[in-house]
């Protein structure tokens, strides 16, 4: 894609909406942030999307007037916090508010936008067996299987004014800083880390470059529509994970963290750390996406070295 184009961000000073932002401005592209605090810099807006369709304001649907992409990434950390019903509240509400909000605004431009990347996670398939599942396979049953698929409804006014929807159905996003990799390589260097309940379960990884780059990725190719698994082509189980970080850092790894541990420390959480979750990337590669780190090794690699 050649050109400079016009993207509008939600979530961007977040752990993978800041990288995507300072990727997309690295190649001369103009973005533009949805902030929720006044700001002095002239591409941030003010929104307030929890207040949903009610905060698709006159202001927020003129910056979205036939711009190249609206990628949307807001919602409160999954992680953030011990999940109890009240926080399991906040990550279900913030998400579909703030989407509710950009496809309300959306669907009341009169050029719109020609893509509406709105985000989604490998929890959409719940626990999904040793088997990889593809973009086809129904949701599950679980509570992040349920947020994910009410998120991804709540794109539906964009769909329905004639905007071509995306969903990143992401999985666990592997980089040295910041997200759940920031917390475990630590405990790994201290020699102290392990594998979490029996190890056994299927992770889907992707490298936070290839994140950044398949969001860009899905905004710009026109074929693409509907759920996108965004993992890489090589999967890993959690205890074969630990025990290539572990060789990788010269750090033993036989520790292991219980059950009834994980659940005093995490909660409802410790619950989806311990299902497989295993997605294939087949659409995502066959639409022409080439990955940077496609293997286990080499993200642990970049892990590692900090690349």
């Amino acid at each position: 894609m050649t050109g400079s184009r016009t993207y509008v961000v939600a979530g961007s000073s977040g752990f993978i909406g800041s990288r995507l932002v300072e990727s997309l401005r690295a190649d001369g592209h103009r973005v533009v942030r949805l902030v929720r605090s006044p700001s002095t810099r002239d591409d941030d807006v003010l929104w307030n999307p929890g207040l949903g369709a009610r905060g698709a304001s006159r202001d927020l649907i003129a910056v979205l007037e036939g711009v190249d992409a609206v990628i949307n990434l807001a919602g409160a950390g999954v992680a953030d916090k011990r999940w109890n019903d009240s926080y399991k509240r906040v990550i279900l509400d913030s998400r579909v508010a703030a989407t509710t909000c950009l496809a309300t605004a959306i669907a009341e431009t009169e050029a719109p936008p020609a893509a509406f990347v709105s985000g989604s996670a490998s929890g959409y398939y719940g626990d999904t067996g040793p088997e990889p599942v593809d973009e086809d396979t129904p949701p599950g049953a679980t509570f992040l299987a349920r947020v994910a698929s009410t998120w991804e409804q709540a794109a539906e006014p964009a769909r329905e004014r004639g905007v071509r929807v995306v969903h990143p159905r992401t999985g666990t996003v592997a980089a040295p800083h910041g997200g759940a990799f920031g917390r475990l390589l630590p405990v790994v260097k201290a020699g102290i880390g392990g594998r979490l309940g029996s190890g056994k379960q299927w992770w889907s990884l992707i490298s936070i470059d290839d994140e950044v780059s398949a969001l860009r990725h899905l905004a710009d190719t026109e074929s693409l529509q509907g759920g996108v698994n965004l993992t890489a082509p090589e999967q890993v189980t959690n205890g074969d994970l630990t025990s290539a970080l572990g060789a990788a850092l010269h750090r033993p790894t036989v520790a292991f963290v219980p059950r009834p541990a994980l659940h005093l420390a995490l909660g409802a959480f410790a619950d989806e750390l311990l299902i497989d979750q295993r997605m294939s990337a087949s659409r995502l590669v066959s639409s022409g996406f080439e990955f940077r780190h496609p293997t286990v090794d080499s993200m642990v690699a970049a892990l590692v070295t900090g690349e």
